[in-house]
């Protein structure tokens, strides 16, 4: 990563907390906005110049969702960054330390996952100068909370940063909106705000984004969910059907018992990937259910003898994986289970028309249109209801369709940084 200048904005992060700054008095800043708008290198980068310029043998927290996202976003990128400064950087991963020195002042940086309630406890009894929170809105509020209260040095500051969420967020409600009564300095970023950005790689993030998604991730919207979770399915546009032989074969799965178990056969096209058959067995309906033997009986039949793959299978399914594990037949990976991540890549899939049904596969179409979000704006997430096929069809999208395209245009994206 090279970094020829910065944006007023940028600057105004790395510059708030200085002696000329009019801003120095605050006692935190924000900064939301939309993906790659430069905000966290900015902030990164002044939360350790300020770290180093204001104490000495002192500790600071990093804190991420997780402490590989941390690894990941803030960490690698920031070392070489750091390294021009003239600081010297020991980074110690078995105690999740980064060291930083410069002649004989040196402070420590521990880093700290904040994934459920129960990573508060991890952060308890320490001391801190300062706390960096790396997509604050992804953290519970307990473990947040806990680090905020272990800013007990004079001089202290915080430093929150994130993509949007719900607007009934805690964190929008409670600091976005009373930044001034919380006395810090709020900034808000779009894409044009990095100028290690091109016109075309901002083309190109648009694209990959849509209906909610969009409003937040490229335009940094802090915007509801409502209706229908794909309103982008269109029966005219993504219902097809194509004759057989395809250049690939994948099957993916919502397993269930009492519930309906679900299984998709995926078929790769010109390009184009098509929904050609499904099982789909409701054992309420059916008033009873069946084995897992039954369902490799029935996962053998929609193969029909095609040279498979993978079968991408609900995580929680570990009787089944081992199921087809046993008959030692076909590969079988578990699915990536994050529910709102995938239904955005399905819903990129659908608009860009990456995926196809067939009319064959009913129980999918019948759910694309009875698939809902929650009501319970404190929860952002669907309906537990008519979501079998549709949880088949986001565990095939998500960890096979647009894995590689993901990774394949981060890669790119990083690099033209």
């Amino acid at each position: 990563m090279t970094i020829s200048e910065f944006s007023k904005k940028q600057k105004k992060v790395l510059n708030w907390w200085s002696k000329n700054s009019p801003d120095r008095m605050k006692c935190a800043i924000i900064c939301d906005g939309s993906v790659r708008s430069g905000k966290t290198l900015a902030m990164t980068i002044s939360f350790i110049l300020w770290a180093m310029g204001h104490f000495s043998n002192t500790s600071f927290a990093i804190c991420g969702k997780t402490i590989k996202s941390i690894r990941r976003n803030i960490v690698v990128p920031i070392i070489s960054e750091i390294n021009k400064f003239g600081f010297r950087v020991n980074e110690k991963i078995s105690e999740n330390k980064i060291e930083i020195s410069f002649g004989k002042q040196v402070n420590h940086f521990y880093i700290f996952g904040g994934k459920d309630e129960s990573s508060a406890a991890l952060i308890q009894g320490m001391t801190l100068g300062g706390v960096l929170f790396d997509e604050v809105a992804l953290m519970p509020r307990t473990f947040v909370e806990q680090a905020m209260a272990r800013c007990s040095l004079k001089g202290s500051k915080l430093w929150f940063n994130c993509n949007p969420d719900t607007p009934e967020h805690w964190f929008y409600r409670e600091w976005i909106k009373q930044a001034d009564m919380k006395n810090a300095l709020y900034l808000h970023f779009t894409m044009d705000d990095n100028p290690a950005l091109s016109d075309e790689i901002k083309k190109r993030y648009k694209t990959l984004y849509s209906g909610v998604f969009y409003e937040r991730f490229v335009e940094g919207k802090w915007v509801s969910v409502e209706g229908l979770v794909y309103p982008y399915f269109n029966r005219n546009e993504h219902i097809k059907d194509i004759a057989e032989p395809c250049e690939k074969y994948v099957v993916s799965c919502d397993y269930g018992t009492v519930n309906p178990m679900s299984i998709g056969l995926w078929g790769l096209k010109a390009d184009k990937w098509y929904r050609l058959d499904e099982y789909y067995f409701d054992s309420k309906t059916e008033a009873y259910m069946k084995t897992d033997e039954e369902y490799y009986i029935e996962l053998e039949n929609l193969i029909d003898g095609r040279n498979i793959e993978m079968i991408i299978v609900d995580p929680s399914a570990a009787s089944f994986i081992e199921c087809i594990n046993r008959h030692s037949k076909y590969m079988v990976k578990k699915a990536d289970n994050n529910v709102l991540d995938g239904i955005r890549k399905t819903a990129d899939a659908l608009k860009h028309e990456k995926i196809y049904i067939s009319p064959a596969c009913t129980n999918s179409i019948r759910e694309f249109s009875l698939y809902r979000w929650s009501d319970n704006i404190n929860h952002e997430k669907p309906l537990k209801l008519n979501d079998h096929a549709m949880d088949d069809i986001r565990y095939f999208v998500a960890t096979y369709l647009m894995k590689s395209v993901d990774e394949a245009f981060f890669v790119e994206a990083v690099r033209r940084e």
